[in-house]
């Protein structure tokens, strides 16, 4: 597929997906967002580990209130519904390790789509804005879903209400990512990080997602039968028994992926 507002590239089994249209801050419009949803699933097709990320100086600024396609009518249900929500679930429940490399300002639903992915990795210049509030709305795009568990439900709220910047710095401190890096050393760190998991073992990672996600609903009877379910799988996989081979052989170990 021909992509106008992102880029996709897959080398080494990591699939880095970039978001292109730096002139408004990659913010999203329609053709992006069903751009991002069908990129993700062929990044999860080709790759061990995919890795979205911005062009210039910021991630993503959110929705792009000066896009045509939703200006006109401002059916935000409807844009949630139909375009958000696809894209997002596609990431959320992606079989393959999702990073985002926040390499400037993520903000209203930009914030949020960086949160879908499993591991945040941001720059230290970055910030992070839960805008809503500032044009009468509250946040969307998985904001109230992610913020709360991320970070706390205290946290959550000030971000919510106050809509101020959050740093990178603040946002690791506090739960939110994973990890903020020195701006100097941001490209090499989530490229070696991206790196490390596209050789590591593709079915433990798709099961511990499976298994932490799932501590949110279950009791502590339901958590330990579903660890132990997805625990007899890897039991039985050639990633297991090739991982304790290169421990006993002391090598490192050579994972076959899916």
């Amino acid at each position: 597929m021909h992509y106008e507002t992102i880029r996709l590239t897959v080398a080494d089994n990591v699939a880095v997906l970039t978001l292109c249209r730096p002139e408004v801050m990659n913010a999203l419009n329609t053709q992006m967002r069903a751009e991002i949803l069908h990129a993700v699933k062929a990044a999860a097709d080709s790759a061990r580990v995919l890795v979205m990320t911005g062009e210039g100086r910021a991630f993503c600024s959110g929705q792009d209130l000066g896009d045509g396609a939703t200006a006109a009518n401002m059916d935000l249900e409807r844009t949630l519904r139909d375009e958000y929500v696809p894209m997002l679930k596609a990431i959320f429940d992606c079989p393959i390790p999702t990073i985002c490399a926040v390499n400037g300002a993520a903000a209203g639903a930009g914030a949020n789509l960086a949160l879908a992915c499993d591991v945040v990795i941001a720059t230290e210049g970055a910030v992070f804005l839960q805008a809503f509030t500032r044009i009468g709305l509250i946040p969307d795009a998985g904001g109230t879903y992610w913020l709360p568990r991320q970070m706390g439900a205290a946290k959550a709220m000030g971000a919510a209400l106050f809509a101020e910047p959050i740093t990178a710095r603040q946002a690791s401190d506090w739960g939110m990512i994973w990890e903020a890096v020195p701006d100097h050393a941001f490209d090499a760190h989530w490229r070696a990080r991206a790196g490390k998991l596209a050789l590591g073992p593709t079915l433990a990672y798709r099961h511990v997602k499976a298994a932490l996600r799932g501590s949110f609903e279950n009791s502590l009877d339901e958590q330990l039968a579903l660890e132990a379910r997805l625990q007899g799988d890897c039991g039985t996989s050639f990633d297991f028994k090739e991982g304790v081979l290169a421990f006993l052989e002391k090598r490192p170990a050579r994972y076959e992926g899916r």
